[in-house]
């Protein structure tokens, strides 16, 4: 799973549920989700080789 930083929790590492990859204007990867645990809206950055490997391993949807 995509893992990320939740603010409401205030813990690193938390598994993002239905996360969705974008690509920002300035042209890296963001990964968009839920918290497995709060169900509050994550985001994280991630490179190119780590945004196409959660892709192809069915981890996140791609959203571009």
């Amino acid at each position: 799973m995509v893992k990320g930083y939740c603010v409401k929790c205030k813990q690193k590492g938390r598994d993002m549920n239905e996360s969705v990859i974008s690509q920002t204007v300035r042209g890296g990867f963001m990964a968009k989700g839920k918290c497995s645990v709060c169900g509050t809206s994550m985001a994280v950055m991630m490179s190119k080789e780590n945004a196409q490997k959660a892709i192809e391993s069915g981890e996140a949807k791609k959203g571009f």
